[in-house]
């Protein structure tokens, strides 16, 4: 069978489509699929991956996201769809790739897109009262599932808008989690000493600086907890459009910057090392930094809007409003309960594997995970109508 991945907002630096995309990938060519990906790059290029192909397609910056690009030009897209010949489709991206779903239908191709966002929250984090977000978050929610043989959703909370709309073709298919990558025994000391800049410090982490992320509550959390006499050091982790404010808040206060962490060792180390992971974002669908942070053994603060109270259970960390004092509160109370809280965020995240995302996906498609022979014969064919030769 042959799987075309489509997403939008899927760069070097980015976090957890990217994942979601590789670990799929890996998974299907495992059992012995082949999976072309579709993203947006700087040029059109194709690229022979161990799975299949990475097809990029030229496409502009979206300002203000950091990076992020996003696919326009429906005809490269159209290109490398006939070139494909896709058995099924998998669209990560509400906008631009959505009309992957009709393209699909008319050729009897069953279609699914994943909701890697919640449209109605997002909205009313951009637009608050201006606009009426609830009712276009559903009208456009309502065009999106008539598209699309299945709408999957990672968590209820994720859920929760189409359940809204009466959706039927509804799935629910949680992500994973590398268990073995993510894991208690990478805590360094020496590491951790490194980070805390040699201090005996409490030592916070964040990851990722987009606005819905509330990277903006965690500069008031820290100085909550100074107020407090906490000895505390945060270090924030990735890069994304506010940094730069992020940076300015943080000026003469006990925080480190320190940018994208591109190798996933050096990141599960850091992870294990510190004695708290904070997530204030409270339009999290699923939350995949949380749960790695979980695998590693170390507790989460996270916000108690979003999908993460469903993550962040069973003494795996706590959920508190997205708040400073609230989120201050809850980190006291995490270094009060000590090293039980550790061994119950392992035992969490070990709930969570990618083996069962990509069985669970793979029933979708009315395929199974066994492992089968790999597929032969020719990955794409020669497609030139709009300037680009995709089959190479």
């Amino acid at each position: 069978m042959r799987i075309l991945q489509a997403a939008n907002f899927v760069a070097p630096h980015s976090g957890g489509i990217k994942t979601m995309l590789n670990h799929l990938a890996e998974g299907y060519a495992t059992a012995g699929h082949e999976v072309v990906m579709l993203i947006p790059g700087e040029r059109n290029r194709t690229t022979a991956r161990p799975f299949g192909r990475l097809v990029e397609i030229a496409a502009p910056q979206v300002p203000m996201t950091g990076g992020y690009r996003m696919i326009t030009r429906w005809n490269a897209v159209e290109d490398v769809l006939a070139a494909v010949g896709p058995d099924r489709v998998e669209v990560s991206d509400r906008f631009t790739l959505s009309r992957i779903g009709p393209w699909a239908r008319a050729r009897g191709i069953p279609s699914v897109v994943f909701s890697h966002e919640r449209l109605d929250a997002i909205l009313r984090f951009h637009l608050g009262r201006v606009m009426p977000t609830r009712r276009i978050a559903d009208g456009w929610n309502r065009r999106l599932a008539s598209s699309f043989d299945t709408v999957v959703c990672t968590t209820r909370w994720a859920a929760g808008e189409f359940i809204r709309i009466g959706t039927r073709n509804l799935a629910h298919v949680p992500l994973g989690i590398d268990v073995d990558e993510f894991h208690p025994s990478r805590r360094d000391l020496a590491v951790r000493s490194e980070m805390a800049r040699g201090a005996d410090a409490v030592l916070l982490v964040a990851v990722r600086l987009s606005p819905e992320k509330r990277p903006d509550l965690l500069i008031p959390m820290v100085e909550e907890l100074l107020r407090r006499e906490v000895n505390v050091r945060l270090v924030v982790c990735g890069d994304g459009s506010v940094r730069d404010m992020v940076t300015e808040q943080a000026f003469g206060l006990p925080v480190t910057m320190a940018g994208f962490v591109g190798d996933r060792e050096r990141l599960a180390t850091m992870l294990a090392s510190a004695d708290v992971v904070v997530a204030p974002g409270p339009y999290e669908t699923f939350g995949l930094a949380a749960l790695e942070a979980m695998a590693c053994g170390t507790p989460v603060v996270a916000s108690s809007s979003g999908a993460l109270p469903e993550l962040v259970r069973n003494g795996a960390g706590r959920t508190a409003p997205s708040d400073p004092v609230a989120m201050a509160d809850a980190v006291v109370d995490l270094l009060r309960a000590g090293p039980p809280v550790r061994v119950a965020a392992r035992r969490r995240a070990q709930a969570y594997s990618w083996d069962a995302t990509v069985a669970g996906m793979l029933r979708l498609h009315g395929a199974s995970a066994e492992v089968t022979t790999r597929m032969t014969g020719p990955r794409l064919t020669a497609s030139t109508r709009h300037g680009h030769n995709w089959a190479t």
